[in-house]
């Protein structure tokens, strides 16, 4: 029996963190229980991992299949890539480069497609308000399209083509495309994404939010302001050779758990590894790398840690400049400590930046920091004692007010010593999702740059809006005032994502229409302003594609390489077995290829679209529509010292 209306609302506001004074509900398997904490003093990964990823496997809706995808995971021939993060494949085809995170992911795709009418014809939207997402997640996938009725507050099945004409038709009625917003995430394949935003922008506008505006927005604005690209210089070939890799703001046995192997690498030759994060996280400490089982079966840990700087939240930008401080201080003693002939070459601004740290005093530095003097004097120690210098950094950097300042001081203390542009040395954001660097070659931005603009209408023989489109949090906002009418997510869970829960859920349910192209159920807010006004659109499992993926194709990474042209696999979109097929063909049962829905799509708002997007190969000739990595003008032809 479902519980009363004030007590499911109270659930929902309390899953929100929307009720003063009281703790938000977890969203794991037990929700409601207490937070604990305690010491942890075992190594990262190791027999714990292990014991874990067997559980995993013998829950599975697929047993059979998951432990077979062990062995294809991340793997170039026949392969698919993890779905769990956005650390790069090994280039040297390390076997068994897999990680507890990864396998969960794989094995909750690997789950059948449970969500179907009788599922739906059990339970109200109001009682689904109230499970975990744990909860929804353990149904399995969705079966087919669905359309939400607010007189019995259940979902209904409807056909695939009710479901476009009712996406189309509404599209078509809006006064304005401005009144339309397209959200999409990281886990999409290149060519749906690169037929995503066409679609978009044949249809009138730049609204295209999407979860880079939430996550690594300050590093793409920060790196393109300072060194004229908005992606890291580096590559796991540079982590191989580093003299020091700095890790900020990232715990790296929960966000990139296969980044373990790179650091234990590292440790052994010698690297210094200075983790920067208010919590000292067991990662950042020592670990057992699973596939070395020699080192599994005798518990031998390897360091992944030299120094742990416990930096208060928000204080990294004082903690730099602080560095920045010592720096320029140990070059009034020693003037090699900088490295003029890159500075003077390749840099503008030095003395004006010089003035800027020196008028910083320490005590200001120390309290914004959270740092004392001495520590952070330790910490440029390390910085000048080494030549080649990787600064990592994740989401605890750039989800501040001050994020972009925060990034431009990384690269300012890199330049200091011509740490960019070095072999093993360079910035290093570590993306979050398996495919958002890709997502944003392929055209998924609310501020494209006019040479791309030109390059689609030239390729592609469409008119594209030149206007900025709106972000995430000016969808959400324009969603709150009424300005858009209409927002269509494909993939990712905008409703949950979002800088204000409580907000973000309020304004989704002022819209005229929602829709979420999606494998499994998710948390939505529902409005009952006409019948068919949410709907769900089913998308299949496409582990790999035909043929498998080919040597040399861009790979998702640390925003490393470049372009990721060609990423069209996608573990997330899970359906039965683990087979490999064309990403493209529509999948078992009712749900539809991503890439056959957008091309759908885009025929019911023109009849006849000059791309329709049929055929993987198809997509990839109009991709050279997309910009190619940037060349940066530094340092001199060959590599420097």
């Amino acid at each position: 029996m479902a519980s009363p209306p004030h007590e499911r609302h109270d659930a929902q506001q309390r899953m929100l963190g929307a009720v003063p004074g009281e703790p938000a509900l977890g969203r794991g398997p037990a929700p409601g229980g207490d937070y604990s904490c305690h010491d942890y003093h075992h190594p990262a990964a190791g027999w714990g991992a292990a014991r874990s990823v067997g559980k995993v496997l013998e829950r599975a809706g697929e047993p059979m299949e998951g432990f077979r995808a062990l062995f294809v995971m991340n793997q170039e021939d026949g392969g698919f890539d993890c779905p769990g993060c956005a650390w790069p494949d090994d280039p040297h085809g390390l076997h068994l480069d897999i990680c507890e995170n990864g396998v969960k992911h794989a094995t909750w795709e690997l789950a059948p497609a449970k969500a179907d009418r009788e599922f739906f014809a059990g339970h109200t939207v109001a009682e689904l308000a109230e499970w975990s997402d744990y909860d929804l997640e353990a149904v399995g996938r969705l079966a087919e399209p669905m359309s939400y009725n607010p007189a019995t507050d259940k979902y209904e099945p409807i056909s695939w083509d009710e479901a476009f004409a009712l996406v189309g038709g509404t599209l078509r009625q809006l006064e304005t495309p401005d009144q339309a917003a397209f959200y999409t995430s990281g886990r999409l394949s290149n060519e749906a994404t690169f037929l995503y935003q066409l679609w978009v922008r044949e249809f009138g506008t730049n609204n295209l939010p999407d979860c880079s505006n939430m996550c690594h927005e300050a590093s793409g604005r920060a790196l393109t302001a300072a060194i004229g690209s908005g992606k890291g210089t580096v590559d796991l070939h540079d982590w191989e050779i580093a003299d020091a890799i700095w890790l900020m703001a990232d715990n790296a046995a929960t966000n990139a758990p296969r980044m373990l192997t790179w650091l234990a690498e590292a440790d052994r030759r010698g690297a210094q590894l200075v983790h920067i994060n208010p919590l000292i996280e067991a990662g950042s400490r020592r670990t057992i790398i699973p596939h070395e089982f020699a080192h599994l079966a005798t518990f031998h840990a390897t360091s992944t840690g030299t120094m742990n700087v416990q930096v208060r939240i928000g204080g990294d930008l004082a903690l730099l400049r602080g560095v920045a401080k010592a720096v320029f201080e140990a070059a009034e003693q020693d003037p090699d400590v900088l490295d003029h002939e890159f500075i003077e070459q390749y840099t503008h601004g030095i003395d004006e930046y010089r003035a800027q740290v020196e008028a910083t005093a320490w005590a200001d530095l120390v309290r914004d920091a959270g740092v004392d003097e001495a520590g952070i004097r330790t910490l440029a120690d390390s910085y000048l004692a080494t030549k080649r210098v990787i600064i990592a950094w994740c989401l605890g950097l750039t989800q501040h007010e001050h994020g972009v300042d925060t990034v431009r001081e990384v690269v300012n203390l890199l330049l200091l010593r011509g740490n960019l542009g070095r072999p093993g040395a360079g910035p290093c954001p570590v993306r979050g999702h398996s495919n958002v660097q890709g997502n944003r070659t392929c055209g998924i931005n609310n501020r494209p740059d006019q040479a791309f603009l030109d390059r689609l209408a030239e390729v592609c023989g469409i008119d594209p809006p030149r206007e900025a489109g709106l972000g995430t949090v000016g969808t959400i906002e324009a969603m709150q005032s009424g300005d858009v009418k209409v927002f269509v997510a494909l993939g990712g869970n905008f409703a949950l994502a979002s800088p204000d829960l409580p907000y973000t859920f309020e304004a989704l349910r002022k819209c005229e229409l929602t829709v979420q192209v999606s494998t499994k159920l998710k948390p939505q807010p529902h409005r009952a302003r006409r019948e068919g006004a949410d709907s769900s659109l089913p998308r299949p499992h496409r582990q790999g594609r035909a043929g498998g993926r080919r040597p040399g194709d861009h790979r998702r990474g640390l925003d490393v390489d470049g372009a990721h042209l060609v990423r069209d696999e996608g573990t997330r979109l899970a359906a039965a077995p683990l087979r490999v097929r064309d990403p493209g063909r529509p999948g078992p049962g009712h749900a539809a290829g991503e890439r056959d829905a957008v091309a759908e799509l885009r025929r019911r708002l023109r009849p006849h679209p000059r791309h329709d997007g049929a055929g993987a190969a198809r997509v990839r000739g109009l991709q050279h529509a997309c910009p190619r990595p940037a060349r940066l003008p530094y340092p001199p032809a060959g590599p420097r010292a």
